[in-house]
């Protein structure tokens, strides 16, 4: 069975630098394919999180050692991970959002650092925690999207501001919590703020000055999500005419979330861009009948114009708050005995997906945690998922609380970005094992102020007492190869390599090394805090290291970052994951690892 990441070109090093915007993406498809570097906060333009770096490997992992460690001076959640370019790292924070070049050539030498200047206001509408997930490069610039919405662009040598951009109004709740991705002279960036009832949109920024290339909005008529009624596509079908604001009352789009704070894939060959859309707003189903769409809906376009190909809509009329804004996996894999174009995506509502990424076609719709009980499959024609009635929040109207739905509203997984091997065929996948009761209420809409309307309460899926598994999936047929139980929820993003190892971290702080094939573990080390950040790797000088951020925060511990106390807090999730104040506490701080000489 061929399976492979697409696009492979010729490997290279592309020296640090600008070049004509229009050959930024030609620059970093070279950039991708030389393992020394790590120039994407995913890896590649497929969203593989896989490095073809084999010196650290299956029989020599155990002796991995702290080579050198870097403060990042911020004390809340820590997510994403750094960008390796050469000599160079670039390593973000949390809001106030700090960058810093580091120089390699002395163990993470501070080259320059920018902190921004952002009016602390925008804490308290920022959700689940002040993360921020990763800076890009293109051009010799480094593109920061800010807590505040603003979208900036640096020189990547000086960390001089180039150019800046507003993306959003923070005081409606529009924030910035996601990272850009540079495709051709463009900078593709998305914003956070469905809990606050925002409109949600992915927007193209030209390279070279900031201007606005377009902006295609989530919810709302045909012009405003840039679609061709008769050519963009559902499951193969024309989408018709109004095909979002007919399955809205009134004018509840322009105040219906779909928010676009996760990552993003491009194809260079088909030349589209995939990315997910996050909940409708309110939280409380009641509020809003109909599919509520693109809500909840995987889109490919053209990065261009911004003009869609086609989208599928995973949880139509959401009740239990399953964003689909998590990664989307392009590899070009056999499904049912036929080689495919394939995207995977692992979504919060539990199942994990296998499309045509050229057509949009569905081709495999499987629950990745046994746990799952909200629908019984997906229906493989209509694209549907078969929604058991006791588990809908919104079966007796509001006021009801409805229990032991799994997964909670945290998903089987949230952002934390999968991994996946070509050399194994299989995909690595961080996983929460959690369940909830959800009681929906009445609420009013007001700019800037939280528009959710539910209660939550989180606690361990049935059948024991652990939070989270990681897995290893074949996205061919659907289904777990092997499966290890972690005590909290695994909220770090995955790494596969070369060398058949596969590295996570914990929210109990450890990285862990298990074996690609069989997932035993090989090896674990503690580092100061718990890790919900994305472990990478890349070589300087001939020799390999890996590299994560700790920092505990996140949806999963806003309660250690925020020093919430209430079970409920949170978005339910405080009470479920209050014994992690046991095991780790707040920090900020890079490890980087290293074998003997």
């Amino acid at each position: 069975m061929n399976r492979s990441i697409p696009f492979a070109i010729a490997a290279g090093v592309v020296a640090l630098g600008a070049v004509p915007a229009a050959q930024a993406s030609e620059e970093l498809q070279v950039m991708q394919q030389n393992p020394a570097n790590w120039v994407m906060p995913l890896g590649d333009y497929a969203s593989t999180r896989y490095s073809q770096l084999a010196q650290i490997n299956a029989e020599n992992v155990g002796d991995l050692r702290v080579a050198w460690s870097f403060s990042t001076g911020v004390l809340r959640g820590h997510e994403g991970g750094p960008l390796v370019i050469g000599d160079t790292m670039y390593i973000h924070g949390p809001f106030p959002n700090p960058v810093y070049a580091l120089d390699l050539n002395e163990q993470g030498r501070v080259l320059w650092k920018y902190e921004p200047k952002q009016d602390p206001s925008v804490i308290p509408v920022m959700c689940c925690d002040t993360v921020n997930r990763g800076v890009a490069y293109g051009d010799g610039k480094i593109f920061l999207n800010q807590a505040d919405a603003t979208l900036v662009a640096l020189d990547a040598k000086t960390g001089e501001v180039v150019w800046q951009v507003q993306n959003g109004d923070a005081s409606k709740g529009e924030t910035g919590t996601s990272a850009p991705m540079v495709i051709k002279d463009k900078v593709l960036v998305g914003m956070s703020g469905a809990e606050f009832g925002v409109r949600g949109h992915l927007t193209a920024y030209n390279i070279a000055d900031g201007s606005m290339a377009w902006r295609a909005f989530t919810n709302g008529p045909d012009e405003d999500l840039l679609v061709d009624p008769e050519k963009t596509t559902h499951l193969g079908k024309p989408i018709g005419k109004d095909s979002s604001i007919k399955t809205w009352e009134g004018d509840q789009w322009k105040i219906g979330g779909g928010s676009t704070w996760g990552w993003m894939s491009w194809d260079p060959e088909l030349d589209l861009v995939y990315y997910g859309t996050a909940n409708p707003g309110t939280w409380n189903p009641v509020q809003r009948p109909g599919d509520n769409r693109w809500t909840m809906t995987i889109m490919a376009r053209d990065p261009d114009d911004g003009m869609a190909k086609w989208f599928y809509q995973m949880t139509p009329h959401d009740e239990w708050d399953y964003d689909g804004i998590n990664e989307m996996i392009l590899a070009d894999i056999e499904v049912g005995g036929e080689e495919r174009k394939a995207l995977v995506h692992f979504d919060r509502n539990g199942f994990a997906y296998t499309l045509d990424r050229e057509s949009g076609e569905l081709l495999v719709a499987e629950k990745f945690d046994p746990a799952v009980n909200w629908a019984t499959h997906v229906d493989m024609e209509t694209g549907r998922p078969q929604v058991v009635s006791r588990y809908s929040t919104e079966q007796n109207g509001e006021d009801v609380n409805t229990t032991n739905i799994c997964p909670a509203a945290l998903g089987t997984k949230d952002q934390q970005p999968a991994a996946y091997s070509p050399k194994t065929g299989l995909f690595y996948v961080p996983t929460n094992h959690v369940c909830m009761d959800y009681e929906p209420y009445n609420v009013s809409y007001t700019a800037g102020q939280p528009y959710v309307g539910a209660t939550l309460t989180m606690y361990p899926a049935p059948g024991g007492t652990h939070l989270g598994n990681f897995i290893a999936w074949d996205a061919s047929e659907g289904k777990i190869v092997w499966s290890n139980p972690e005590p909290f929820s695994v909220w770090s993003g995955a790494l596969a390599t070369a060398g058949d190892v596969v590295f996570y971290g914990t929210l109990e702080g450890y990285l862990k090394a298990v074996d690609a094939k069989s997932g035993r573990e090989l090896y674990s080390f503690k580092t100061p805090s718990g890790i919900i950040g994305n472990v990478n790797t890349w070589m300087h000088r001939g020799k390999q290291y890996v590299g994560v951020l700790s920092g505990i925060g996140g949806w999963a511990g806003i309660g250690l970052a925020a020093g919430l106390q209430g079970e409920t807090e949170g978005l339910g999730a405080v009470g479920a994951y209050k014994a992690l104040s046991s095991y780790t506490q707040l920090g900020g701080q890079l490890t980087v690892f290293e074998l003997p000489n």
